[in-house]
């Protein structure tokens, strides 16, 4: 039987660093379930369809192929076989697009397989809510949004990119409210997970604590 472990929580709480670190440090499968949302973002960017076009978006979404790949160890999530999905702008629209039943429904699937068939870490906004809801282990992982936009300031400025503090801010803020506001699977931590605030945190100490709660739920470490 598959071990899983879902890790949900707010934009910019850093749970795809988080998890793809334990992943490694566990050899277990990391499944970046925000990025499958961000290739479908960028889809639609892509063809100008705007985020309120509901019928626009369900229309082109069998035209959509979202796989995983692997090189070299480091999972990719390709859109139509290309890899172009983390600009700031994708993530908004990514946002803005998930809650649609039909957008959620197409990678749902994907993900509960391969949960199925491997151990996998999985982390999004409704993980453990809704994707894995049987995970043996459910972690909600969040930080204050000013520690959230510093991170991701320092992030977009590491890579050159010039950007405004308080716009990211406010996105990350507006992010929050649609998530947790959002019909079909809000974001909130599921009753039985483990919650952990990563604000005054540093990444091994996050992924030491989420490492020894795997394995008093379970794991065989």
């Amino acid at each position: 039987m598959s071990f899983n472990i879902a890790i949900d929580g707010p934009a910019g709480a850093g749970k795809s660093t988080i998890a793809k670190k334990l992943a490694k440090k566990i050899s277990f499968i990391y499944v970046d379930t925000g990025a499958m949302y961000r290739a479908m973002g960028y889809y639609f960017l892509q063809h100008g369809i705007k985020a309120e076009e509901e019928e626009k978006i369900k229309e082109v979404c069998d035209d959509i192929s979202v796989a995983l790949a692997y090189e070299n160890g480091v999972q990719k999530v390709l859109l139509n076989g290309e890899d172009k999905i983390r600009q700031e702008e994708v993530g908004n629209m990514a946002s803005a697009t998930s809650g649609y039943g039909f957008v959620r429904a197409k990678l749902l699937s994907l993900q509960q397989d391969m949960a199925a068939q491997h151990n996998v870490i999985m982390d999004g906004r409704d993980i453990g809510t809704c994707v894995l809801p049987n995970a043996q282990l459910k972690i909600f992982l969040t930080a204050s949004v000013e520690v959230r936009a510093k991170r991701r300031y320092d992030e977009l400025v590491a890579k050159g990119e010039q950007c405004d503090l308080a716009e990211i801010e406010k996105d990350i803020s507006e992010r929050d409210y649609r998530d947790m506001h959002r019909e079909i699977a809000p974001l909130k931590a599921a009753e039985d997970a483990v919650m952990l605030d990563s604000s005054d945190l540093n990444i091994d100490e996050v992924v030491e604590a989420i490492y020894e709660q795997a394995k008093k739920a379970g794991l065989d470490a």
